[in-house]
């Protein structure tokens, strides 16, 4: 035979699958309807393990192992089409949802902003390119600004939430979980990291470095080569104004070129960043749910419960409905050896009624947070 006769062989067969695969889903829908008129849960997991034992043993067993994952992606669809026909009401999380995205309008360009640093921070520089008119209250710590939003004292705060090179800020994620605040933007920007000094300083002079954690992270190539000391300070604006009122001449701060005219610093080198690429992303939070027009990203928070094959189950509904999983980060639940609860940024509009079914029934699970709906700039 030739290799066009095989293929000819697999369209066929592929017809009788897909042909096969309708008249499976149509029996779901009458067992769906079955148990809804008999208030039975969807998941009956024996049974579902009698037939993943039965359909491998009938393959031999070089297949069993592709036939297991060919049923476990059916059993989890015909799962998903269930609760598709189960859940035909509008959940009170969509409605809240609705209603924000309604009353929402467009993003503002003026409002009261908290930030984490000074003037010259990265903080302060995301939220000028979010804001045109923005009024800024400064913070020494990042609960400090998720305190200020939910109190009220400000409309927005502006937090860094991952950067390209140094991984995720998981002190904003635990504070995610604490604070009932909601993401309404988020920002990538380009983060330049100059090493600055006082005038007249050399580079071969310098014997210590100081910075926020996070810039000698995303410098550490350049500072392991270099040996000096390093000091961490809250930010890197305040790293750069100790150095502006010290009198030592070998000391140095990792800080934006905009700090070096706000302190009177000269720039040394701006070849100090572990690559070129780095960016950070910033989120910008409010107190209540607020979705203005062009959001096209959800993030929420949830927890897999402790059994085999959870968490697929969970990102199997957004595979089921087409949607790309644009990050998942993974947090320890405090007070339960090896368990996790897991943040997810999914490309999806609430307006979409797949969003909206998944929403639904994400929002009966046992852990469950609806973080924001947001559009993302540069």
């Amino acid at each position: 035979m030739e290799l066009k006769d095989y293929r000819d062989q697999l369209d066929r067969i592929d017809g009788q699958l897909v042909s096969l695969f309708k008249e499976r889903m149509e029996t779901v829908k009458s067992i769906a309807d079955y148990k809804k008129e008999h208030n039975t849960p969807v998941l009956a997991a024996g049974r579902e393990r009698e037939i993943l034992y039965r359909v491998t043993g009938l393959c031999g067993e070089e297949l069993q192992e592709y036939t297991k994952l060919l049923y476990s992606t059916l059993l989890e669809l015909s799962r998903d089409y269930q609760e598709d026909r189960l859940n035909t009401e509008e959940s009170k999380l969509c409605r809240e949802i609705l209603a924000a995205a309604e009353h929402s309008g467009t993003f503002p360009g003026r409002a009261v902003v908290a930030c984490q640093g000074m003037e010259g921070a990265y903080s302060q520089m995301a939220c000028d390119k979010l804001f045109s008119l923005p009024q800024i209250m400064y913070f020494n710590r990042f609960d400090g600004v998720f305190r200020a939003v939910e109190a009220g004292m400000c409309r927005y705060g502006i937090l860094p939430i991952e950067n390209s090179s140094a991984g995720s800020v998981t002190e904003v994620y635990d504070l995610m979980e604490k604070y009932n605040c909601k993401i309404v933007r988020s920002l990538k920007l380009k983060i330049e990291h100059c090493l600055l000094a006082k005038p007249g300083a050399k580079l071969s002079d310098i014997k210590e470095v100081v910075a926020h954690e996070q810039a000698l992270n995303q410098c550490g190539e350049f500072l392991k080569v270099r040996g000096v000391k390093i000091t961490i300070f809250s930010n890197n604006a305040a790293a750069a104004q100790y150095v502006s009122q010290s009198d030592r001449t070998d000391i140095a701060a990792i800080a934006s070129a905009g700090c070096a005219d706000l302190y009177g610093l000269h720039i040394l080198t701006d070849r100090v960043s572990n690559t070129d690429h780095n960016y950070t992303r910033f989120i910008c939070i409010s107190k209540n749910l607020e979705i203005f027009e062009g959001a096209n990203r959800i993030t929420f928070v949830a927890s897999a419960s402790h059994r085999p094959g959870s968490l697929y189950s969970l990102l199997a509904k957004f595979a089921a409905k087409g949607m790309n999983i644009s990050k998942l980060e993974s947090r320890p639940i405090p007070g339960k050896d090896f368990e996790f609860r897991f943040y997810f940024d999914v490309e999806a509009s609430v307006h979409s009624p797949d969003t909206q079914k998944i929403l639904s029934q994400l929002e009966k699970e046992d852990f469950f947070t609806f973080l924001g709906a947001y559009s993302e700039v540069s």
